[in-house]
């Protein structure tokens, strides 16, 4: 057990072990997007008037980059939790990933609240919440 946790962030708190989990979680829903467009048609649940999905593979693609980007800034941030820079990228892409879903729930219509797309409302809201209340502990400003 001890090798698998030597892994994990060298910080206290259970934040950069987050943002080390959430990374991994990122990485493998981008090899998932790459592989099928079902999984971001999935999460992206909408239908089009006719029955059709708002998502196809190159969007489906798209949102794979961008979930391993996030993925990259986020392990930075876990291992390097103490960098402002770092800290507050994590955040901003905790933001802009709420932001998005949202919009794409309340603004676009291309996804429902249901099944696959409530757990990124989740992960991104209760995270930069949790970011954003322990900023002065990590950073001490």
């Amino acid at each position: 057990m001890d090798s698998i946790l030597s892994y994990f962030p060298p910080f206290e708190g259970l934040l950069p072990k987050w943002l080390f989990l959430v990374s991994v979680i990122s990485a493998a829903n981008s090899v998932q997007a790459y592989i099928s467009d079902s999984y971001a048609a999935q999460l992206y649940n909408a239908r089009s008037a006719d029955g059709r999905p708002y998502t196809n593979p190159l969007s489906s693609r798209t949102f794979g980059t961008w979930t391993f980007l996030s993925a990259v800034v986020r392990m930075t941030a876990a291992y390097n939790i103490t960098t402002p820079v770092s800290y507050d990228l994590a955040a901003w892409s905790f933001g802009l990933a709420l932001a998005h879903f949202v919009g794409e729930w309340l603004g676009f219509g291309t996804a429902r609240l249901q099944g696959r797309f409530v757990s990124p409302l989740i992960v991104a809201s209760g995270s930069l919440a949790w970011m954003l209340s322990q900023r002065e502990a990590y950073l001490g400003a």
